[in-house]
């Protein structure tokens, strides 16, 4: 009888203590968590109420004190707080997957062929095709209009270049845009051969193609926002900043996030115009909980790989050739000017080191007795070893460890052996101002994520070239990259209180992959796969 009792005692308590137990929407168990908080400490266990974090810590201290009817036994696996582009083209590369896909073309006749097999299948009235790059052709020269004239004399061709800064167009094109050689080029060029148009365009003068492409339907549209949020699922990104957006676009986003259809995190810059710039100061800041609208994209110059990106002295493979700014001194001063006296965040592009160098010496001014502003400059490609200190200033550097090994084979053509030692130099960057934010450019490189982590810590290609890797003094640590993934590109948005770590009141964004990337070997790092990605709370791959 005593035994009963004894035994009826310890139920009792036994239900008593799981009554005391926080109930929770869902426990994670079984895993090597990188929290990436200050200690970067490691857990094994996570509980998880209403989209946030509300425990996490051993296996035993989480079952101890929580209970879900929903628990994911991670069977060892690895937790990594949701990863964040820090700068792609999240709404264009969604476009792209509607369009002809050029990437990792060979020559001129393939595009011709990826370009043929499209129209099979879509028979479009008008083509527009991405991302070819001449560098990756045996003739490592731009195309001209004839080859397209030849196989499409009268179906309008639009074939954007892999940077976003270069396009190749037909001569039906041209006539439609009214595009001769008398017409002017300002801040960019229009390419021009025998005496007329070859058919190439760079940055600015490229507007004068763009407003004669039909706009895409809102069918179109949605569809490109939710097949690319597929493919962000698939790699692990919870939060992407999508480097220059107009409003009807963001507004899109913001109602298919609020009807469930998008999950999506967006850290939207808006495009610097200044029909934009008024309608946002007018408006102020927007954030919900998936999408923050609170800065502006402004570009600088081009890009060095169409020999746009505005250089203080000429390229050294075309000695007359400096590149362009794509706007006047007065201008980008008057657009720094209007954003600094709000509390809009501005993030510019520039890669040559004459675009750094002014847009630097702008933020300087425009900053002035103005304290946590965040500005960022996108790219921060080539500089002078004198514009490094400018970082100092909390400025942020925005970078792609992609474009260094994807850009190596070439950039020494483009700058010679001096200049290239202050490129891509992003270990000499984080020195100066403590934190560097990571991204892709993607469509412009690949989406995947892990792309980004092995050329920056191995600053080696996908092949594994070079063997010994490229300016390794400019490598990042393991460490220094997933936090430049995570917890500092966070910060660079001013979202580091909510997300970039996995710790207690802040959103469940996190992916679960099969290997650890803190200790593999550097090859291994692009065989990583993604087993589940959550964001709040909610399995989403």
């Amino acid at each position: 009888m005593r035994r009963f009792v004894v035994i009826l005692i310890l139920f009792s308590l036994s239900s008593c203590l799981k009554n005391m137990k926080t109930s929770v929407d869902l426990i994670v168990t079984d895993a090597t968590i990188y929290k990436v908080d200050k200690a970067f400490d490691t857990a094994q266990a996570m509980a998880i109420k209403n989209g946030k974090i509300v425990g996490i810590g051993s296996n035993a201290q989480i079952q101890n004190n929580f209970q879900s009817d929903k628990n994911v036994d991670a069977k060892g696996k690895f937790i990594y707080p949701g990863l964040i582009d820090a700068h792609c083209h999240f709404y264009g590369f969604g476009l792209s997957l509607q369009e002809v896909d050029l990437r990792g073309t060979k020559s001129m006749i393939e595009v011709i062929q990826r370009i043929q097999a499209f129209q099979k299948e879509k028979k479009s009235n008008f083509i527009v095709g991405n991302g070819w790059d001449q560098n990756d052709w045996s003739v490592k020269e731009f195309p001209s209009k004839a080859i397209l004239d030849k196989y499409f004399p009268d179906t309008p061709v639009v074939l954007n270049r892999v940077d976003g800064h270069a396009i190749i167009v037909n001569s039906k094109v041209l006539a439609l845009a009214g595009i001769t050689k008398h017409t002017k080029a300002v801040g960019g060029q229009i390419e021009i051969k025998d005496g007329e148009p070859t058919g190439i365009l760079i940055d600015n003068p490229m507007e004068l193609v763009f407003n004669i492409i039909p706009k895409p339907s809102r069918k179109t549209q949605i569809a490109a926002l939710l097949d690319a949020e597929k493919v962000m699922f698939d790699y692990g990104l919870t939060t992407v900043n999508d480097a220059g957006l107009d409003p009807d676009i963001i507004n899109l986003m913001d109602s298919l996030q609020k009807a469930k259809a998008m999950k999506l995190n967006v850290y939207a810059m808006v495009t610097a115009n200044q029909k934009n710039i008024d309608l946002y100061l007018k408006k102020g800041i927007y954030k919900t909980d998936n999408l923050d609208v609170r800065s502006f994209k402004m570009y600088g110059d081009g890009a060095l790989g169409s020999r746009g990106a505005c250089l203080h002295k000429a390229y050294s493979d075309m000695p007359k050739q400096f590149g362009a700014l794509l706007s006047s001194i007065t201008q980008l001063k008057s657009v720094a000017q209007q954003i600094a006296n709000s509390d809009f965040q501005l993030n510019s592009h520039a890669i040559g080191d004459s675009a750094n160098t002014v847009l630097l010496k702008i933020y300087k001014e425009a900053l002035t007795g103005k304290k946590d502003r965040r500005w960022k400059i996108e790219h921060a490609q080539v500089l002078r070893e004198q514009d490094f200190d400018y970082f100092k200033m909390g400025i942020i550097p925005s970078v792609q460890p992609t474009h260094a090994t994807s850009d190596m084979y070439w950039a020494v053509d483009r700058l010679g052996k001096d200049r290239l030692k202050n490129a891509y130099a992003y270990k000499k960057l984080l020195d100066k101002v403590g934190v560097i934010a990571l991204g892709t450019d993607f469509p412009v490189e690949e989406v995947n994520p892990m792309l980004t982590f092995h050329a920056a810590v191995a600053r080696k290609d996908s092949k594994g070239y070079p063997k010994g890797g490229f300016q390794m003094e400019n490598a990042l640590t393991r460490e220094e990259t997933l936090k430049g993934m995570t917890i500092w590109a966070a910060y660079s948005n001013f979202e580091e209180k909510e997300k970039g770590s996995l710790e207690v009141g802040k959103w469940a964004d996190f992916v679960i992959f099969d290997r650890d990337i803190m200790k593999i070997i550097d090859s291994e790092i692009l065989e990583m796969k993604v087993s589940r990605t959550y964001i709040k709370g909610v399995k989403v791959k």
